[in-house]
C-alpha cells in the first residue's frame, strides 16, 4: 500500500479521485490547496504526490518547486491542458510524469504504479565510470565520493543508460523503459529529465560526460 497525497482544489475532482485511488489500494491524504498539501507534506513524507498544477494561492508549479528542494519525493501533475506551458512548466518544476484532465482513476493508477516501480533497483552490483559510481543494488549515486539525491525517475533513467555504456536508446525506448508508456509518447518527459540528471552529475552540463545527446536519435551513456 503507497501512501498517496492528492492535492487538488476541486472538491468533487478530489472527492472521486480519493476514493478511486482507495478501491485500487493506496493510503490517500488529500488538500485543497497548495498551502495545505505542503502542510500535510511537512507532517509526514508521502509515497507520492499527485498534484493539480492550477490551485488558489500557492500554484502547483511553485508548490512542485518546494517539493523538489526539500527532498526526493515523486510527482505526478495533473494538468487541465496538454500544452507547452503547463507541461513543460510543470517538468521544469521537477514533476516525474504528468496526466491530463479529465483524469481516468485507471490511467493516473498505473502511472503512480509505474513511478513507484523506479525506486528499485536493477541489482547488478556496483557501476563505476570515473569519477560516477552507480549502485544499483543499494540505488545510490555517488559522484567523486559525494552522495547524489536523484529522483526515483532520475535514478531510474540513469540506470537504464548506464547499463549499456555506448548504446543509443532512442527518446521512445526510454519512454518506454523509464516511464512505463506503452504508446507514443512525450519526448519532452525524456529530454526534461536528462536536463535535470544533467545538472547533478556533470560536471558541465553543457559539454555533458556521461550523458550524451546523439543528434536525430536519442541518447546514450559514455564516456565510451
Amino acid at each position: 500500500m503507497a501512501a498517496i497525497l492528492l492535492i487538488e482544489d476541486d472538491p468533487l475532482v478530489r472527492r472521486g479521485l480519493e476514493l478511486a485511488l482507495s478501491r485500487h489500494g493506496h493510503d490517500m491524504r488529500t488538500a485543497g490547496t497548495g498551502e495545505d498539501g505542503l502542510l500535510e507534506l511537512g507532517s509526514s513524507t508521502p509515497d507520492l504526490v499527485v498534484l493539480d498544477l492550477m490551485l488558489p494561492g500557492i500554484d502547483g508549479f511553485e508548490v512542485c518547486r518546494r517539493i523538489r528542494a526539500g527532498g526526493e519525493v515523486p510527482v505526478i501533475m495533473l494538468t487541465a491542458r496538454g500544452d507547452d506551458f503547463d507541461v513543460v512548466g510543470g517538468l521544469a518544476a521537477g514533476a516525474d510524469d504528468y496526466v491530463v484532465k479529465p483524469v481516468q482513476p485507471t490511467v493516473l493508477d498505473a502511472r503512480i504504479r509505474a513511478v513507484l516501480r523506479r525506486t528499485a533497483g536493477v541489482g547488478d552490483g556496483v557501476r563505476v565510470h570515473r569519477g560516477l559510481r552507480v549502485d544499483t543494488t543499494a540505488v545510490t549515486v555517488a559522484l567523486d565520493g559525494e552522495p547524489v539525491a536523484l529522483t526515483p525517475t532520475e535514478m531510474r533513467l540513469l540506470l537504464t543508460l548506464s547499463r549499456a555504456p555506448g548504446r543509443v536508446f532512442t527518446r521512445q525506448q526510454l519512454l518506454r523503459e523509464v516511464w512505463e508508456h506503452d504508446y507514443l509518447g512525450d519526448s519532452r518527459l525524456v529530454d526534461n529529465c536528462v536536463q535535470r540528471l544533467r545538472a547533478k552529475i556533470e560536471a558541465d552540463p553543457a559539454a555533458p560526460e556521461f550523458v550524451q545527446t546523439v543528434r536525430g536519435f536519442g541518447y546514450r551513456f559514455g564516456p565510451v
